[in-house]
C-alpha cells in the first residue's frame, strides 16, 4: 500500500463525499483521515487514503473525474510523504487565538506572520468574512500548537499589538479553557 493525498475542489452540492468515497472504496483504498469544508459556496476536501501499490497516482485521478464526473470536480494527488519529522518534535500545548473586527486585506497574513515568528504551528484556521467594518461580523479562529518553553509574555505583547494595529479585538486562551467556557 502506497499513502496519498487527495484534494477535492468544486461547487457545493449534496452526494460529493459519497460519490468521492464510493470510487476510492471500488478501487480499494482506505480512508486515513479526511478534512472537508464549505467556503462559501465551494467544496473544499482533503483525504489522505491508503491506495494499493499497483495504482498509479495519475491512474487513480483520472479515475476519481470519471467516478465523479456530473459533479465536475478538480482532483490533485500526490504521493504522502514519510511521517519522520526533521529533528526533535517540539512539545506543544494547543491554544486557540480568535480575533474579531472590520474586513481588511493582509489580516491573516499578518496574524499568521506573528505566530510563524515565534514557532507556533496552525493546525485549524476558519475565518469568516462577510466585509464591511462590522466588527462582529469579521471573526478568525487559529487552532494552534505553542511550543512549551515559548515565552508567552512576548508572544501575547506581539500578537495584541498586531491586533490593535489592525483594529482587532483578539483573545488567547488555552484549548481546554475555550473549550469550556463555549460548551453548548
Amino acid at each position: 500500500m502506497q499513502k496519498a493525498i487527495i484534494s477535492v475542489l468544486g461547487k457545493d452540492r449534496p452526494g460529493i463525499i459519497a460519490a468521492v468515497t464510493k470510487v476510492l472504496f471500488e478501487q480499494d483504498c482506505n480512508i486515513e483521515n479526511v478534512s472537508q469544508t464549505i467556503l462559501q459556496n465551494e467544496f473544499s476536501g482533503i483525504f489522505i487514503v491508503s491506495m494499493p501499490g499497483n495504482l498509479a497516482f495519475d491512474s487513480m485521478c483520472a479515475i476519481l473525474e470519471k467516478g465523479t464526473a456530473g459533479f465536475d470536480l478538480h482532483f490533485h494527488i500526490k504521493p504522502m510523504e514519510s511521517d519522520e519529522r526533521s529533528g526533535p518534535a517540539v512539545e506543544t500545548e494547543p491554544f486557540v487565538i480568535t480575533t474579531k473586527g472590520p474586513d481588511r486585506k493582509g489580516l491573516v497574513a499578518k496574524i499568521t506572520s506573528v505566530m510563524a515568528r515565534h514557532g507556533i504551528n496552525v493546525t485549524n484556521l476558519q475565518a469568516v468574512f462577510k466585509g464591511g467594518n462590522d466588527p462582529g461580523a469579521n471573526i478568525m479562529i487559529y487552532e494552534v500548537d505553542i511550543p512549551i518553553h515559548l515565552d508567552q509574555a512576548s508572544l501575547r505583547r506581539e500578537l495584541n499589538e498586531t491586533a490593535r494595529d489592525l483594529n482587532l479585538d483578539i483573545s488567547i486562551q488555552h484549548k481546554d479553557i475555550f473549550r469550556a467556557i463555549n460548551r453548548i
